[in-house]
């Protein structure tokens, strides 16, 4: 495999999960961890998949987890992505955050299956709102690099701004809840029942 083809998977959960009041990364909705369920999933779709943390979390993840420690040297998501891409400057990033508990396998094989690596990322998005989901999105290496220009130069540290700015393929997913964002208890709790209603 060309390393530049290579697709790795990263759940991103090194945030702080303050408007939760819990770490996010935690919750169970799938009988395990959130943060381990999505490592599964992005295991039986990506070449190497990764768990982005802060080093405080060590002590938490299983021992066969590969993992990838947050350098803090940036500011929010951008912190974990850039952090995964100056270990792995090559490869290309399939990103995920941890508080997406509706997400699957089928939607990230469509994800992959519209990559275009002519572009800077590949994202998901919503048709009423067709803005790049930064943290549902395949990153280039290519626009990672870009990225890491884009923090230095002190543009902005948000991920979107970036792809808004940017050369992106957007992708709209036939089941728009999987981009349901579990953020507050509210959140949590209509995820739960959605979860318990598919089962």
């Amino acid at each position: 495999m060309i390393l530049a083809d290579k697709l790795c998977g990263l759940v991103l959960s090194g945030g702080k999960s303050t408007r939760m009041g819990k770490d996010k990364g935690l919750i169970s909705y799938h009988g395990k961890p959130q943060r381990e369920h999505i490592y599964h999933l992005l295991s039986e779709v990506c070449d190497e998949t990764f768990l982005s943390i802060r080093q405080n979390q060590l002590t938490k993840v299983p021992e066969n987890y590969k993992i990838i420690i947050d350098e803090d040297e940036f500011k929010g998501p951008f912190n974990g992505i850039l952090s995964a891409h100056k270990k792995y400057p090559k490869v290309a990033w399939l990103v995920l955050a941890c508080d997406l508990p509706l997400i699957t396998k089928e939607s990230l094989q469509e994800l992959i299956s519209q990559r275009n690596q002519n572009t800077l990322a590949t994202a998901f998005a919503l048709k009423e709102s067709p803005l790049p989901e930064p943290l549902v999105a395949i990153w280039e290496a290519s626009g990672l690099s870009q990225a890491l220009n884009f923090m230095n130069s002190a543009k902005g540290t948000c991920p979107r701004k970036f792809l808004i700015e940017n050369e992106v393929q957007l992708v709209f997913p036939k089941d728009e809840k999987v981009l349901l964002n579990a953020n507050l208890e509210s959140e949590y709790e209509e995820a739960l029942k959605i979860v318990a209603n598919n089962d």
